[in-house]
């Protein structure tokens, strides 16, 4: 079993430990192993005690070059042995996406650290879950890393939430997440962020690809610099001025007023037609179906997805030696389907790299 669990825990990359002293001085006092003064600024950045509102954010994470950031963040009760610290963070990051599995470990950490007041007891368990995958305490609570399936964390956001704030447009969302549009998420609360953000990625279930979360961004040159590199995006922001860069997003999602825009220059890659219209209407009725679990839903949404796919393979052809799949832009033409359906499949084959160059 101990090797099981070691397979799963190469994943963590490091702990760290910020404080908030008494005199309301924020520092980076511990980590294990080192971190770069790239990572530890933009962690100090996220963490809420640097925060001008002086709001507490129990738990937050989100991604910068690959990296995941998971943070736990409490108050110390006069009862605890740390005396000249009022608030500190627990850091932890990791390879994967899994904010379930990080926050119970980061509990634990955070519970042995106001106890014994030291980092040691942190670290040991820290080691304990990186080479067996568990750690066992009788007060503080146990930790077993497998007990955190990745495809858990995939299904803990709920689609049915989000199709009855948006409805029909829930579309617009489904087709930039096909075509691997850049998609930017605002909200003042960074938790309404957090949980809206993380459960787009289930509309194109088919890729099960969570790399393209960025929950928790802020207007930082390094960031957005990070961010652009990426080819399609789904980015969270706590900060308004983010609807003025439309340099950033193809689709704005202001999800404290309901409203989802389209910038002027996606419009024609993101036109609507009927094929959309039918899509809008299966991702609403299984939504609204209450027999339907959130994970019925995404399965349903998964199938119409492939029915799409299946749709385009008449039109492709194998190109080379790989045996890759290439659009017959000639045939597509020929099958003349409605604009806005052939618009999509032809944008649709574009982000799936089907193209010839």
């Amino acid at each position: 079993m101990a090797a099981d669990g070691a397979a799963d825990t190469q994943l963590m990359l490091g702990v760290g430990l910020i404080e908030k002293d008494t005199n309301g001085e924020v520092l980076w006092v511990w980590c294990y192993p080192s971190t770069t003064a790239t990572l530890r600024n933009l962690l100090l950045r996220k963490c809420c005690l640097t925060d001008e509102n002086r709001l507490l954010h129990p738990f937050v994470f989100g991604q910068y070059r690959r990296t995941w950031f998971y943070i736990t963040t409490v108050e110390v009760p006069d009862s605890s042995v740390l005396k000249k610290v009022t608030h500190f963070s627990i850091v932890l990051t990791a390879k994967d996406f899994n904010p379930e599995k990080y926050a119970a470990f980061t509990r634990i950490l955070c519970r042995l650290y106001l106890k014994h007041g030291s980092p040691v007891k942190m670290m040991e368990s820290y080691i304990a879950v990186l080479t067996k995958g568990i750690c066992q305490s009788e007060e503080n609570g146990s930790f077993l890393s497998k007990d955190f399936d990745a495809r858990k964390a995939y299904l803990a956001g709920s689609i049915k939430d989000i199709v009855s704030q948006f409805g029909m447009e829930t579309v617009i969302l489904h087709t930039a997440l096909m075509l691997k549009k850049r998609i930017v998420v605002y909200h003042p609360k960074i938790e309404a962020v957090q949980e809206f953000t993380r459960t787009l990625p289930a509309l194109v279930w088919h890729r099960q690809d969570w790399t393209i979360l960025h929950s928790y961004m802020h207007l930082d040159a390094d960031e957005l610099e990070a961010l652009q590199l990426c080819p399609g995006y789904i980015a969270g922001f706590v900060d308004s001025e983010v609807s003025n860069r439309s340099d950033l997003y193809d689709v704005f999602v202001n999800l404290a007023d309901s409203e989802i825009t389209i910038a002027p220059h996606a419009k024609e890659a993101m036109t609507m037609g009927k094929l959309h219209k039918e899509i809008g209407h299966l991702i609403v009725q299984s939504a609204e179906d209450p027999e339907k679990s959130d994970s019925q839903v995404i399965q349903d949404i998964s199938l119409k997805t492939k029915e799409i796919f299946t749709n385009l393979a008449p039109f492709s052809e194998a190109s080379g030696d790989e045996g890759r799949r290439v659009l017959n832009l000639e045939a597509l033409k020929q099958r003349r389907f409605p604009p806005a359906t052939e618009n999509f499949l032809y944008h649709l084959a574009a982000a799936e790299q089907m193209l010839e160059i």
